[in-house]
């Protein structure tokens, strides 16, 4: 366990005091809570706080991934549509390779990351990922293609998922089901071979995977069962062993982008408010001829699955970050044009005959989606020429057996005048046509910036970074532009769709580097508290050995949103509820809530146990104090208990996935 910054210690007795003030009055109301006790149904006699309950600072500074030294950093950007990785060594940190362009690649699009595409042969082995399945699966006879398990956009499933657990299952495009956490171990084991293969011929001899600290990127916004999805799918890939947890690093993905950012030389970049390179400085110059102490900032990473916003302050000398409001968005990526075009697709051709066609010819679906991909790439504000989208031949003659006419029927039939037929073989999309695709999309995303903007804790915002590969879209730089109205400056990179992945690397390699974030959620744990009538519901009453107890209470350790130091510590210390108790089961909940009385009401969910055995070990005081330490301010939490008495020590990894 860290020791940890000192910095918010008045804040949190001073929010204690407050919190005790206000559970005497506002518990009152808790009458109605009907919802049975979780703590008298575990039978465990529990604990409760010792009086006065003290909570203590650590006050060194370490950092919360201290362990073995690594040789170089490898960072892999998960993405919903494309990924890829990149890597640096620790004796060169300022030199980033990324990855040998991939073999295959569409025209027009750059080729550094490759498609997040997976192909499972018909027994579900893996057989390939990224270009190499599409072309693969492309090639196969439809007889054929239909017994592959074809897999592409999956990585929403965990965002979108309500209770994401070690068993939930994606679909292939053939519509069978297989479980999730194979599909994402394939994927991490298949950039783990990649980078090795690369290493190792650099090196000129087998490279040692213990050598290398991995990082994994995920939205910020993503809950805590996602996150730790993609660390258990890590240690099923091989990635790391689990016994070494700090090897790997969940880094969030506009973190990541951020402190990429802030490194930013000037001509690295486009300011979209000039359309120019800013070569009106010298190149050696950081953003903005330089960021000055306090200055704020906002990055929107702009993916394929998910639109994430990150607001950070930059801390000099050494230009550590401090997160000033909480990380949001939703799932408002470029694959939500993907939809509005499916949807196109229904309203001319039938959902019928487009669900039929998906399942009975699934590589010329994917073709499809392929065509649509380079054309949606093209679409810009001031364009006038129509855009022509290929219908490959096997859609075209489907159709035909299907419904008994033409698509060019179809087309006349349909009333979507803005979509015509081009003796070609192509659908030919007016300008309009195709900005009304994006626009459901990016009005979300400009709904949610207008938002965050108003927030009292967003003022004063220099440069807004435009990131991801979404970023790249003039329809969504313009939106972008229009709603700022010159407030702060819009700054895209030129690797735009490379900076979440260097970002990573830098990340990896100085994990220090954000020094406050804002907690995801209220965190604490279950206690007993001597009842008081009046105060506490009738139905939380639990008698024991003659004493009242009100069960169930909900002891806060940190709120959500509150600022969190890196490695900052919460100590809190309890004693069992019955003395002669041997075995201390404390129970860790949270809640996306901001206040909590009770472990019973809606929405808070058990995420760790800590279990000490106290079995043959005698205390010398009446009562035997145990100390709870939780720790915070990283992509991840750590607990621990130790008995007082005897320094017995337990851990507890936080899980969010059991059910």
């Amino acid at each position: 366990m860290c020791n940890c910054l000192g910095e918010t210690q008045g804040k949190i007795k001073q929010r204690d005091m407050m919190t005790e003030k206000e559970s005497a009055t506002d518990k009152i109301i808790a009458d109605a809570m009907a919802t049975p006790s979780p703590a008298k149904s575990m039978g465990d006699p529990g604990i409760t706080p010792l009086s006065p309950s003290h909570i203590q600072q650590n006050d060194t500074d370490s950092n919360a991934h201290t362990g073995p030294s690594f040789i170089v950093v490898v960072a892999i950007d998960f993405g919903t549509t494309s990924s890829g990785y990149a890597y640096a060594f620790t004796k060169e940190p300022e030199c980033i390779h990324t990855m040998r362009r991939w073999e295959g690649g569409d025209p027009g699009v750059s080729n550094q990351k490759t498609p997040t595409t997976i192909l499972l042969t018909p027994d579900r082995k893996f057989h390939s990922f990224g270009y190499a399945a599409r072309d693969f699966y492309h090639d196969l006879d439809p007889t054929e293609s239909k017994h592959w398990l074809y897999l592409e956009k999956f990585k929403m499933k965990l965002h979108t998922t309500a209770n994401l657990s070690i068993d939930t299952e994606l679909h292939a495009a053939n519509g069978k089901r297989v479980k999730a956490i194979d599909i994402f171990a394939y994927a991490l084991a298949f950039f783990k071979e990649q980078a090795l293969k690369e290493l190792s011929d650099q090196a000129g001899a087998e490279f040692d995977n213990a050598d290398i600290r991995w990082v994994i990127t995920v939205p910020a916004i993503w809950k805590m069962p996602a996150k730790q999805f993609m660390r258990e799918a890590a240690y099923k890939a091989g990635l790391v062993p689990r016994d070494i947890p700090e090897q790997l690093i969940i880094a969030l993905e506009p973190e990541a982008a951020s402190i990429y950012c802030r490194k930013l030389r000037l001509h690295q970049m486009i300011d979209i408010g000039t359309k120019t390179n800013q070569n009106g400085f010298s190149p050696t110059e950081n953003v903005g001829a330089g960021m000055t102490q306090g200055d704020r900032y906002v990055v929107v990473d702009c993916g394929g699955g998910t639109v994430d916003l990150t607001v950070h302050q930059i801390r000099l000398p050494e230009g550590h970050l401090k997160e000033l409001y909480k990380a949001s968005g939703g799932p408002y990526g470029s694959i939500g044009i993907d939809y509005e075009f499916e949807k196109l697709l229904c309203k001319i051709f039938g959902p019928d005959f487009i669900d039929q066609f998906k399942i009975k010819r699934p590589a010329a679906w994917v073709d499809l989606m392929i065509a649509f991909e380079s054309r949606k790439r093209a679409a810009a504000p001031d364009r006038t020429n129509p855009l022509n989208i290929n219908l490959p031949f096997s859609f075209i003659d489907y159709y035909k057996k299907f419904r008994g006419h033409s698509v060019e029927h179809a087309l006349r039939k349909s009333n979507v005048d803005f979509v015509k037929w081009s003796s070609q073989g192509m659908l030919r999309m007016n300008p309009d046509a195709m900005n009304a695709l994006f626009k459901p999309t990016i009005d979300h995303i400009i709904q949610h910036l207008t938002d965050l903007f108003e927030k009292p804790e967003v003022s004063d915002i220099k440069f807004l970074f435009l990131v991801g590969g979404f970023a790249e879209s003039p329809l969504l730089q313009q939106a972008v532009q229009n709603m700022l109205q010159g407030r702060s400056r819009i700054i895209i990179p030129h690797d735009v769709g490379l900076t979440i992945l260097k970002g990573a690397v830098l990340f990896g390699l100085d994990p220090s580097v954000i020094k406050v974030r804002r907690s995801p959620l209220t965190y604490g744990v279950g206690v007993l508290n001597r009842y008081v009538e009046g105060k506490h519901p009738p139905d939380k009453m639990l008698v024991k050995d003659g004493t009242r107890w009100c069960t169930d209470v909900f002891d806060t350790f940190i709120t959500c949103d509150q600022s969190v130091a890196l490695g900052e510590t919460v100590k809190r210390s309890y004693t069992p509820a019955k003395p002669s108790q041997q075995v201390i089961v404390i129970h860790i909940y949270c809640s996306e809530k901001e206040r909590v009385g009770f472990i019973s009401e809606p929405g808070v969910r058990k995420c760790g146990t800590l279990r000490l055995d106290v079995t043959g070990t005698e205390s010398t005081v009446v009562r035997r104090e145990i100390q709870t330490l939780m720790q915070f301010g990283d992509t991840e939490i750590r607990a621990m208990a130790v008995d007082v008495a005897t320094s017995r020590t337990v851990k507890a990894s936080i899980d969010f996935l059991s059910q």
